[in-house]
């Protein structure tokens, strides 16, 4: 945990920032795997984490911005617990560890919040994403779970977003900690591939890192030989001569923070000259949003600066004609490239997507594109220091969208089809970074780049 001061001051920042009503935060319970008492590891709400820091079921807080009061409901444990868990402590040390003096039972909290209902309060809440909480807030508030989503408060959700989009510096010490976790990961990866084992050998020890350095993998891991699917989660593949694998991976490290690292490396250890071609040109367009990324810039823009680098690229190895500028406008490179650059990162790895992705990676000046790949982009907005954003590229080889698109016609003028067919069993590429935005551009964050060209690859692989 940080300094209880630092969960103090956010708080009372966020109550600046929403003046009135009440603020509800729930915590979220333990979630049953295949009977009650068998549950997964257990995983705190995000926003609860960044104001009271608590890793821990079963708790709500509210704050109120009118009187200043703050209050944490929980309960204590009872003889049971403690012979199944050990002595535990009481709510009111959990509070009193995070600056919070008023503790209250849990079952208080529906007594306080009918109270203010009648009041007339205006009570805010955030989105429930777990069904438990859905539950739980309309028993609380009366309210249909159907209508939850439209009923949590936008001016929470915005003023939530505002003080957890920009990182303070402790938590980049933190991010700091779970990329040199994931930089082991990959690295590990890199040096245990070989032909004949199965993608399933690799992501286990892999996700034994992440387990065994900090608190989990910061989302499932990708790592497949079909890397043109994007977030393929079959790891059943024997390593097969002449393919590549896209080991997309991250860890979550003991304060849950997170990070999401993606490099591509072939089966044998060795790339194909064609191989090499599309990779060099991804890495290119890694660097190219890198060396351009700065405050005041928007990532929509950094976005269409790498997809030009991408189009370029093809374009000079056949694969794209026509003028680049027109192409990247008209969206000819999302044949290949039908994601965006990248998204925010923090407490999630996609951060606060729970909020709605619209708040998170958007503002009132920037806005989503309805075209197709540009619509994908998650993180669109103007660039401010402390922003944590991943930067990951693509290329691949999408038989169904190629078909579909030669078919159609689709963007012609600009894509040459028949020298498509012979990237038909290519798969795909991508390389991510994580990086934060300073006052004079941005800067990779983890102790070392994990080896980005084909010849460091080569080197970890066959060295």
């Amino acid at each position: 945990m940080f300094a209880k001061e630092i969960y103090a001051s956010r708080r009372e920042r966020l109550m600046e920032k929403m003046g009135k009503g009440l603020i509800l935060l729930l915590g979220n319970s333990e979630a049953s795997t295949n009977y009650p008492s068998n549950t997964y590891k257990f995983r705190q709400d995000s926003t609860f984490l960044y104001f009271f820091g608590l890793n821990e079921p079963d708790l709500a807080a509210i704050l109120d911005p009118e009187t200043g009061d703050q209050i944490l409901f929980g309960n204590n444990v009872d003889m049971d617990d403690i012979i199944w868990m050990g002595p535990q402590p009481t709510v009111a040390e959990k509070g009193a560890r995070v600056g919070v003096s008023h503790t209250e039972p849990f079952a208080a909290l529906g007594e306080y919040l009918k109270k203010a209902q009648q009041q007339g309060r205006k009570i805010h809440f955030l989105p429930p994403y777990r069904n438990y909480n859905k539950i739980l807030l309309h028993s609380l508030l009366g309210l249909p779970v159907a209508s939850l989503k439209e009923e949590a408060s936008l001016e929470l959700i915005k003023a939530v977003v505002d003080l957890r989009i920009i990182k303070e510096l402790c938590e980049l010490e933190e991010i700091h900690k779970a990329c040199d976790i994931g930089y082991q990961m990959h690295y590990t990866a890199m040096k245990i591939a070989k032909l004949g084992m199965v993608e399933q050998e690799i992501a286990g020890v892999m996700e034994g890192i992440a387990h065994s350095k900090g608190a989990m993998t910061s989302f499932p891991t990708i790592l497949s030989q079909n890397g043109e699917t994007l977030h393929n989660h079959s790891h059943h593949q024997i390593l097969t001569e002449g393919r590549l694998i896209v080991i997309d991976a991250g860890a979550e490290n003991n304060m849950n923070y997170c990070s999401d690292f993606t490099r591509t490396i072939p089966s044998s250890g060795k790339f194909t000259q064609q191989q090499k071609d599309i990779y060099n040109i991804v890495a290119a367009a890694n660097n190219k949003a890198q060396a351009i990324a700065r405050p005041g810039l928007t990532y929509k823009e950094v976005h269409l600066d790498a997809c030009r680098v991408l189009a370029a690229g093809l374009k000079e190895v056949g694969l794209m004609k026509g003028d680049v500028d027109e192409a990247v406008a008209a969206g000819a490179h999302a044949l290949f490239m039908p994601h965006g650059l990248g998204h925010n990162m923090g407490l999630d790895v996609h951060d606060m997507e729970d909020l709605g992705q619209i708040y998170v990676g958007y503002d009132d000046e920037v806005r989503p594109s309805t075209q197709f790949g540009l619509a994908s982009l998650r993180m669109g907005r103007e660039l401010k220091v402390g922003h944590v954003i991943t930067v990951e590229p693509g290329c691949y080889f999408i038989p169904a969208l190629i078909d579909q698109w030669e078919a159609e016609g689709t963007n012609k003028e600009f894509i040459n089809f028949d020298a498509l067919k012979a990237y038909r069993t290519f798969g795909g590429i991508r390389l991510e970074d994580d990086i934060v935005i300073t006052e004079t551009g941005c800067r990779m964050l983890g102790s070392k780049r994990l080896p980005i060209t084909p010849e460091e690859v080569e080197k970890e692989m066959l060295g």
